[in-house]
């Protein structure tokens, strides 16, 4: 549904993006992430058609890209970061105006308007201004303003930035049913557990230049797990015979504790109790650590803050 093919971005003699490519298969929900900084605004700008490339290609739909093209825009919905409705207005009447802007009218828009207003939840604040809406309201109602010209492929940009827990939920439950619904979404957040929750496959952006693009579940593969277990009475024998678990490191930062990098949890654990039990240690405590997308991103993209 979408590629990006070598694409540039260039501000003076400041690279902005240096010749990223990848695609994003009819139906797919693709997680884009990176620090503050990467790029992801000025990629993102680019795709929905508000920004020209300085060179490289965008393709939707196996048709080449250009901003003016006004009949491969309408395949695209955008809930932009910052909250594009307008407060003095109705949630029917941003609306209305949206799909109008679309060539929308009629008993259509209307009918479409109505579904649009139940799928977000807000049904029962149809008639009332926008202004008057809480943060996680006003959200809902930027993505239903992206769904009114029923588009093909949804860039969301940080769609829930500053929201409530339930908000957030219900954002997360109408993505995945669009989705399921053949929409394709490219998803930004800076969240990690909300693209690992959500999205089979990520791509990471640093410094204008795509640095990861697989799926979670290989992604995460790069990383091992961590078992961390507190034991009394830790003999010379026992450690020796921890050596021989199938693990990628053991070390013992003091005389009560051992920790385990492995890559998997289950298949280490049981022997290495059965380890301790027969050599007679007393564990105490026992924590584990699971690799996450967290982890993973700041592994590729460093720690060091981001302006």
């Amino acid at each position: 549904m979408l590629e990006v093919r070598n694409l540039r971005k260039d501000y003076g003699q400041t690279p902005a993006l240096a010749g990223i490519s990848f695609t994003v298969g009819k139906g797919e929900m693709f997680g884009l992430l990176g620090p503050n900084g990467a790029g992801k605004t000025t990629l993102m700008s680019i795709v929905s058609g508000l920004l020209d490339p300085s060179a490289g290609q965008v393709f939707l739909g196996n048709q080449e890209f250009h901003r003016r093209d006004r009949n491969l825009r309408r395949l695209i919905g955008i809930v932009p970061q910052d909250l594009a409705i307008y407060n003095e207005l109705t949630a029917r009447e941003n609306l209305r105006f949206f799909g109008q802007l679309y060539g929308l009218h009629g008993n259509s828009l209307e009918q479409r308007i109505d579904a649009i207003l139940t799928a977000i939840a807000l049904a029962d604040r149809a008639d009332q201004r926008a202004g008057t809406f809480s943060g996680g309201m006003k959200r809902r109602l930027n993505l239903g303003a992206s769904l009114v010209h029923d588009p093909q492929i949804l860039l969301l940009d940080e769609p829930t930035t500053g929201v409530d827990p339930q908000s957030r939920n219900h954002i997360f439950e109408e993505v995945r049913r669009l989705n399921a619904l053949g929409v394709t979404i490219v998803y930004t957040s800076h969240y990690m557990e909300e693209a690992q929750a959500l999205c089979p496959r990520v791509g990471i952006i640093d410094q204008g230049k795509l640095i990861a693009c697989d799926t979670v579940k290989h992604l995460l593969g790069q990383l091992p797990s961590r078992l961390r277990l507190g034991a009394r009475a830790l003999s010379a024998k026992a450690r020796e015979r921890m050596q021989s678990l199938d693990v990628l490191r053991i070390t013992t930062p003091n005389a009560e504790t051992v920790e385990i990098e492995c890559r998997d949890v289950k298949r280490v654990l049981l022997p290495l109790v059965s380890i301790l039990t027969e050599e007679q240690v007393e564990m105490t405590s026992l924590e584990t650590e699971e690799p996450n997308l967290e982890r993973v991103f700041l592994h590729l993209t460093g720690r060091a803050l981001r302006d």
